[in-house]
């Protein structure tokens, strides 16, 4: 079976970690986070960069002028492990709530059915929600073990070359799944046309869409996150905290 690359703790271990839930509609869950390494986009605002701003590559990112910031080497963020053994490691937390998350976890389709297999045969209550920037379309094998997609498909504000960040099919399938919400990021006033085209193109309904505001720090999040409830008011949208941010700030493995 393929490995899972895994993003690596500065301990060295993977970053498999228990804490709640943060973002989106199960906010406030128990689970167990697991976050793969490897990403398809280049978000300028990323806040797991170390999951794919390796040196040499030429993506800008907004902490490029932070004293001390440089791009990542990738042998020093990355572990591989067999889906077994990462298996072995989720269970041993008491917790059945576990969330796949990266990077893009739906780069490693094949390892994460295998992952969600091994744990289901352990015990059947396990339940798995996905975190995608819904570009890749998941297998029939993987959406039947899936419980919750939490698709966040990236705006202009992320800096992503739009033949990068939208792709029309993957879009439609989560659009046409109950399991999907679309989870999205609002830096600015301007951003709102580009939501409200987006949730028009796919004919999402308003409770299927959770805003958050774009924030790597607890400052910048209560600075807009005024904005970001005035929108949710207006259009009947969710508001989406990043609860994990105001708790534990900006850490890996929280």
């Amino acid at each position: 079976m393929r490995r899972m690359k895994l993003a690596k703790l500065p301990t060295g271990e993977p970053e498999i970690f228990h804490t709640i839930q943060g973002e989106g509609v199960s906010v406030g869950t128990p689970s167990v986070f697991v976050r793969l390494s490897h990403c398809n986009l280049y978000c300028v605002w990323c806040d797991t960069d170390y999951t794919w701003n390796w040196r040499g590559t030429r993506y800008r990112h907004v902490r490029d002028d932070t004293p001390g910031y440089e791009k990542f080497r990738r042998e020093e963020q990355v572990i591989e492990l067999a889906p077994i053994e990462v298996a072995e490691r989720v269970a041993a937390v008491d917790c059945r709530n576990v969330v796949l998350t990266g990077g893009e976890p739906l780069l490693q389709q094949r390892a994460l059915v295998a992952l969600m297999t091994a744990l289901r045969a352990r015990h059947e209550a396990y339940r798995f929600e996905i975190e995608t920037n819904g570009t890749l379309t998941p297998s029939t094998e993987l959406d039947t073990l899936v419980r919750r997609y939490n698709v966040s498909p990236k705006l202009a504000n992320s800096g992503v070359e739009l033949e990068d960040r939208r792709r029309g099919d993957a879009l439609r399938f989560f659009a046409a799944s109950p399991k999907a919400i679309f989870k999205l990021v609002l830096a600015e006033d301007r951003d709102l046309d580009e939501i409200g085209e987006l949730v028009a193109d796919l004919a999402l309904p308003a409770d299927r869409v959770v805003l958050m505001p774009e924030a790597l720090d607890t400052t910048t999040l209560e600075q807009r996150q005024k904005m970001v409830v005035d929108t949710c008011l207006r259009h009947g949208y969710r508001f989406g905290d990043r609860l994990h941010l105001r708790l534990f700030g900006a850490r890996r493995g929280t």
